[in-house]
C-alpha cells in the first residue's frame, strides 16, 4: 500500500489540486503516478505474507483474482472521473453520490481507518526492519521499537503542522531507494531459480515441515487481503486525471501502471518459492525480501532491502499522514464530517485532523505492543477497513452503467457495466475472504463512527437516519459488541 511518494492530495475546497498543472500530463507522467501510487512497503514483505498461508499454486490463482478485481476498480475510478468531474473528493463522494449520506460517511471513515491503521503497520515494518541494526526492535512491536516509531510519528507531525505538503527531495530519494532494489531482486533471484524447490509442494498440500496450510480455496482466501494491501493506492489515478493532456491517456496509463505493478508483484512472490521453501519463506522475518536476497547473494542482500524499506516507508509514512489528516478535514467541508475537522492552523495545515489522526496512530502503537502485534495483523485489518469505499465505489459505477445517467443517448454502456459488476463482486468476495474476525475487528472501528456521523447531521441541521440507515448502525453496533465480547472471552486477539 502506498499513496507514496506521488502522492496527491484533495484539493481544498475552491482550490485546484497542487502541485500538478491543468492538461500537462501525459501518458509517462499519469502512468508514474499509477505506478507510484501502489509500490510502497507491502512490496517488500510478499514473499513471507503469501506463503505463510499459501503454496505456489493458490498464490498464481490469488493473484489473477486480485488481477482482474483490481484492474475493473481501476478503470472504474478511471470512468466515474470522467462521468462525474464535480466529485473530486475521493472515493467517499461516489458512495455518498450513489448511495446516500451514511454509506458515504462510512466510505470515508473507512478510507481513513485503512490511511492511519495503515501507518501503523508502516511504523511496526520499519522498526522490524531496523531491528537488523538493533536487535531489540524485534518485530517492531517491542518497547523499544515504540519508542523509535512514537519519535518518528511526531516529528513527522510536526513537519506537517509547519505547513509541509510536499516532499520532493524525499519523494525523488525514496522512488530511487525502493525501485532499484527491487529490479536487482528480481534479476538476481532469476538467475538462482531453481524449478525443483519451485515445484516441491506446487498446491501447498504436502508441506515440507507438517505444517498444514488448509485446501485450496483456504489457501487461495489467506492471499487475498496481501493481494488486495499492495494495490491500494490504485484509485490515486482518478485523483490526477483532470490533469492529463488526452483523456483517453488516462486508461492507457492506468493499464500500464497495473500490468507493471503486477508483474512486479508476481514475480517477487514467485521467484522466491524457487529460491527457499515454502515453510522457509513463511519463517522469515519482515522485510522477507532481505532474507531470500541473503539466502543468494549473501549479508550485504538483507543490508541493502533494509535500508532501501526504511527510507522508502519514511516516504511512505509522510504522504500517508498527510493523506490520513486530509480525508476528515476535506469531507467535513461537505458536511461529511463535522466542522471540527475543518479546522486549519496558520500554514494553513489541517491541524485538528492531523492532532486526531496521529493521537490514534498513537494509540494503536501502544496496542501493538500490548497485543504483541505484527505486522500482518494490522495490514490484515487495514485492507478490511477499505472495502466499504471500494464496494460502493464499483457498485456506482454499476448504477450510473444500469440507469444510463451522466451517458450519452449513443454511448455503449457494456464495458462500464462489466467493469463495476467485476469491482463490486470483487469488494464483496474479498469481505469473504476476510473472515468473520477481521470483519468484526473492522465493526469495532466502525461503530464509534456512528456518534462522529449523527454530530456532523445535526451540526448541519439534516435528518440523522432513514430506516434502511438506522438498520445499518444497529447492525454495526452489534457486531462491534460482539467482537468486544469475543476479545473479552479470548476468543479472538484485539490486533
Amino acid at each position: 500500500m502506498s499513496l507514496s511518494d506521488n502522492a496527491v492530495t484533495p484539493p481544498k475546497k475552491g482550490a485546484s489540486q497542487s502541485g500538478i498543472t491543468q492538461g500537462v500530463m501525459g501518458v509517462s507522467a499519469l502512468t508514474a503516478v499509477v505506478i507510484g501510487s501502489m509500490i510502497g512497503s507491502g512490496v517488500f514483505n510478499l514473499p513471507q505474507n503469501l506463503a505463510s498461508g499459501a503454496g505456489p499454486l493458490a498464490i498464481i490463482i490469488g493473484w489473477t483474482i486480485s488481477g482482474i478485481g483490481i484492474l475493473a476498480l481501476a478503470f472504474v475510478y478511471q470512468g466515474l472521473s470522467t462521468r462525474k468531474p464535480d466529485l473530486n473528493s475521493g472515493p467517499y463522494a461516489y458512495a455518498k453520490a450513489g448511495f446516500g449520506p451514511f454509506i458515504g460517511f462510512n466510505s470515508a471513515w473507512g478510507y481513513w481507518l485503512s490511511a492511519w491503521l495503515g501507518n501503523v503497520s508502516y511504523a511496526v515494518v520499519m522498526f522490524s526492519a531496523l531491528s537488523y541494526f538493533f536487535s531489540p526492535f524485534g518485530d517492531g512491536n517491542t518497547w523499544q521499537a515504540l519508542l523509535g516509531a512514537s519519535i518518528v510519528l511526531w516529528l513527522i507531525h510536526a513537519l506537517i503542522l509547519l505547513g509541509v505538503k510536499q516532499a520532493a527531495f524525499a519523494n525523488v530519494i525514496t522512488t530511487i531507494a525502493k525501485v532499484a532494489p527491487i529490479i536487482l531482486f528480481i534479476v538476481v533471484v532469476l538467475a538462482a531459480f531453481r524449478m525443483d524447490v519451485f515445484t516441491l509442494d506446487f498446491a501447498g498440500i504436502e508441506s515440507t515441515d507438517g505444517s498444514d496450510i488448509g485446501s485450496l480455496l483456504d489457501q487461495v482466501k489467506s492471499t487475498m487481503l496481501v493481494t488486495l494491501w499492495v494495490f491500494i493506492g490504485i484509485e490515486g489515478a482518478s485523483v490526477v486525471s483532470g490533469r492529463a493532456r488526452n483523456r483517453r491517456d488516462i486508461g492507457i496509463a492506468t493499464f500500464a501502471g497495473f500490468i507493471t505493478t503486477l508483474s512486479i508483484y508476481v514475480l517477487i512472490s514467485l521467484l522466491s518459492l524457487a529460491v527457499m521453501s515454502r515453510p522457509e519463506l513463511a519463517a522469515l522475518k519482515n522485510p522477507s525480501m532481505a532474507g531470500v536476497l541473503e539466502q543468494v547473494v549473501g549479508p550485504w542482500g538483507a543490508l541493502l532491502i533494509n535500508i532501501a524499506l526504511v527510507i522508502s516507508v519514511l516516504g511512505a509514512f509522510l504522504a500517508w499522514t498527510l493523506l490520513a489528516a486530509e480525508v476528515p478535514y476535506v469531507s467535513s467541508l461537505d458536511g461529511t464530517m463535522p466542522r471540527f475537522f475543518g479546522k486549519e492552523n496558520a500554514n494553513g495545515a489541517p491541524s485538528t485532523s492531523l492532532w486526531v489522526t496521529n493521537g490514534l496512530v498513537q494509540l494503536f502503537l501502544v496496542l501493538t505492543l500490548v497485543a504483541n502485534s505484527t505486522y500482518l495483523s494490522l495490514l490484515y485489518i487495514a485492507s478490511t477497513a477499505i472495502l466499504v469505499p471500494y464496494i460502493f465505489s464499483g457498485a456506482y459505477a454499476f448504477k450510473l452503467a444500469v440507469t444510463g445517467e451522466a451517458y450519452k443517448q449513443e454511448e455503449s454502456r457494456g464495458r462500464d457495466l462489466i467493469t463495476g459488476a467485476i469491482a463490486t463482486i470483487y469488494g464483496i468476495w474479498l469481505v469473504y475472504a476476510a473472515g468473520p474476525t477481521y470483519l468484526l475487528m473492522a465493526a469495532m472501528l466502525y461503530a464509534p463512527g456512528i456518534v462522529i456521523y449523527v454530530w456532523a447531521r445535526r451540526e448541519n441541521g439534516e435528518k440523522v437516519f432513514t430506516p434502511f440507515e438506522l438498520i445499518i448502525a444497529v447492525g454495526l453496533v452489534v457486531a462491534a459488541v460482539i467482537a468486544a465480547i469475543l476479545i473479552w472471552n479470548g476468543s479472538i486477539s484485539p490486533l
